[in-house]
């Protein structure tokens, strides 16, 4: 975006930044002096204010496990991020993004929240996961989803709406609203904000307790924007566009696997103005640096029932399928090698 607003302020025509455009989406272009079909002028004033690189991050190392393909990112900043991309067997990929360097909302079952915030990315380094010349040079496609799961909170980053729309924009990314995901942890104002503003996005609210004191001991976030009031944000929601809307639950064996969590959980999704509309998933608690160090994982038969009471309750649930766990790549474990 900084450099179509230099290209504008300086009277290039609009065909030029097309031509940066195309170069960031289908070539392995690393520098601006790699843009053969810009002038040698104009590439030695785009690199002189925006420094050599074409992106603003590095691919400093890449982790694999089966599927799933972590990359660590450097900003130029010294910031350093991870996004993980997954590459199912049915042939397409979906990629998860970080939208902050660390995260200040302290979670307690999150490695990226022990980190802290580190900073806000900006919606060039948002978007730049996705369209990073490594993987065309990999041979790979552009993802067919992308979820705000990476680390960070993204609705506490006021970047992600730039990049929301650089990313549903046909002549960047032209990805579908609705191949989009963006999770949050509930900052009801920003959440109120997405929905009115991308109201095609994918939403989900993570939960991860019914009982707020309960809640905010996992989320703190509870204390200042309430379950209830994300909630009331996405009944509006659904009953406007008829879209469904996810409620995660990261089950930790013996905090919140309870049958009163079970049937508290249940009500609280009744209680919603369109309930079939609402559909939990439920994760299984990953182990995480930093993360509260009596957390424990339940085990597959306590997952499975958990989904299934839920389910005997009239429900739409299904446990998450989570893929990349020894390389800290699930829900909750990146931390960017800052832990």
């Amino acid at each position: 975006m900084r450099i179509r607003d230099h290209l504008s302020a300086t009277g290039v025509p609009d065909f030029r930044f097309r031509q940066v455009i195309s170069a960031w989406k289908g070539s392995a272009a690393e520098t601006f002096a790699d843009i053969q079909a810009l002038p040698p002028a104009l590439r030695s004033d785009l690199s002189e204010r925006f420094g050599p690189r074409l992106h603003p991050l590095t691919a400093v190392e890449v982790q694999h496990d089966g599927q799933v393909e972590k990359v660590l990112f450097a900003a130029e900043s010294g910031a350093r991020i991870e996004t993980v991309v997954s590459h199912y067997r049915a042939g397409w990929d979906s990629m998860c993004v970080s939208s902050q360097a660390g995260c200040g909302l302290g979670c307690t079952f999150c490695a990226t929240g022990a980190v802290g915030l580190v900073r806000n990315l900006t919606a060039d380094e948002i978007t730049a996961q996705v369209m990073h010349p490594r993987w065309t040079r990999e041979g790979l496609p552009r993802p067919a989803s992308v979820a705000f799961m990476g680390m960070g909170e993204a609705l506490a980053n006021p970047h992600v709406f730039d990049a929301l729309t650089l990313l549903t924009d046909a002549g960047y990314a032209g990805l579908a609203a609705r191949r989009i995901t963006v999770s949050t942890v509930g900052f009801a104002p920003n959440l109120a904000r997405l929905v009115a503003e991308h109201p095609q996005v994918t939403v989900t609210l993570s939960v991860h307790s019914p009982f707020p004191e309960q809640r905010a001991e996992i989320i703190p976030l509870e204390r200042r924007y309430p379950l209830a009031e994300n909630l009331d944000v996405l009944d509006r929601h659904v009953v406007m566009t008829r879209r469904k809307v996810y409620l995660a639950y990261l089950l930790i064996a013996g905090v919140n696997d309870g049958d009163a969590d079970l049937a508290a959980l249940a009500g609280l999704v009744r209680r919603r103005s369109r309930p079939e509309l609402f559909h939990v998933s439920v994760i299984r608690y990953n182990e995480a640096a930093g993360a509260d160090p009596t957390y424990r994982a339940p085990n597959t038969r306590q997952v499975d029932g958990f989904v299934h009471g839920l389910r005997a309750r009239g429900i739409h649930a299904t446990r998450r399928r989570q893929l990349g766990t020894t390389i800290d790549a699930a829900c909750g474990q990146l931390h960017a090698r800052y832990l």
